[in-house]
């Protein structure tokens, strides 16, 4: 079902971590689940680490429910911000729950135990076999790693997308504090236009998913239209789970949804891995899992060259796919 390229360890050790080892791409050899419908359509591989060849097939052959809702980004792409907004919105802004029970264990990180290495994680995947429906899962895996009843079954699937110049920005935190990278600017940045970084290849993540966007179960959202227009989007949020809510509900929604609120939250900000990192490393982490979250926030961070270089490689990926990312 699956093949694997070893990549040269001279050729990627820069852009491995601790915790991230011995990358490689994966392929799905296995076409005969066709998402897109296109007769022309090949699975576009995914950088991992060697550990997720222990639980592929796990992953492959999940058993998904129809009533199963995916949340499914790049990393760094307002994952976390949409899981909460999904699952208030699908829960009848349940906030009591939300306040009581943590967002990774309301909407959890399906394959995060098949990437993590020489640290004890818990089971995820086991953890979403074991949800009580409807279950809400996240993912960062690209479309054709994805379980494969997803295309059959048809749960609800929300793809939020994001400039990929603001996810380097972000992600080049995330490695170094949560990934614990040890590399340069420069090696990261060098991992980013080579596509080797983990999840990678970057812009195919999103172009495959706006493929299949036109399904009635999968909603395509992009990051920059919540930041400019939140409550436009709740709206659309909303329709795609057949829910209505009063202004005065979908006003207070907006409030809890807000970065500052978002980033003050306990229950919603993620603050719990940058815990665990700690106590599984003996390093204190004053990292914050939500940093700025802004749009165009790169300018500040990232070297003009490599911006110019990233613009052309972003050019190239999205020829011929109708794709465009906001700004």
């Amino acid at each position: 079902m699956f093949k694997y390229n070893s990549l040269n360890p001279d050729e990627v050790k820069r852009f491995e971590t601790p915790f991230n080892e011995n990358f490689t791409e994966v392929h799905l050899n296995d076409i005969t689940v066709n998402p897109s419908g296109d007769p022309l359509w090949r699975p576009v591989h995914c950088i991992m680490p060697a550990k997720y060849r222990q639980y592929a097939d796990r992953i492959r052959n999940l058993i998904v429910y129809e009533d199963d809702v995916w949340v499914v980004t790049f990393l760094k792409s307002g994952t976390t911000w949409t899981q909460e907004m999904v699952w208030l919105i699908d829960h009848d802004l349940d906030y009591n729950t939300a306040s009581t029970v943590n967002l990774t264990e309301r909407s959890v990180f399906f394959e995060f135990t098949s990437f993590v290495t020489n640290i004890d994680v818990v089971d995820t995947i086991s953890q979403v076999e074991q949800l009580p429906r409807p279950r809400h899962i996240k993912s960062h895996l690209p479309l054709a790693l994805l379980p494969k009843q997803i295309w059959s079954v048809k749960p609800k699937i929300i793809y939020t997308a994001r400039n990929p110049k603001d996810v380097t920005t972000s992600l080049m935190h995330h490695y170094k504090h949560l990934h614990g990278f040890k590399g340069s600017q420069q090696d990261f940045l060098d991992g980013i236009l080579a596509d080797k970084i983990i999840y990678c290849p970057l812009v195919k993540h999103a172009t495959e998913f706006w493929a299949v966007s036109h399904r009635d179960h999968v909603l395509f959202l992009h990051y920059e239209d919540m930041k400019k227009n939140l409550a436009k989007i709740l709206l659309q949020v909303c329709q795609f789970f057949g829910k209505t809510f009063t202004p005065m509900q979908l006003a207070e929604l907006e409030q809890h949804l807000s970065f500052d609120s978002m980033k003050a939250n306990s229950s919603a900000n993620n603050q719990t891995l940058v815990t665990q990192m700690e106590a599984a490393t003996g390093v204190p982490n004053d990292f914050r899992f939500m940093r700025k979250g802004q749009v165009g926030g790169y300018k500040d961070e990232l070297p003009a060259e490599f911006i110019n270089k990233l613009d052309e490689f972003i050019r190239d990926q999205l020829l011929g796919t109708g794709f465009e990312y906001r700004e």
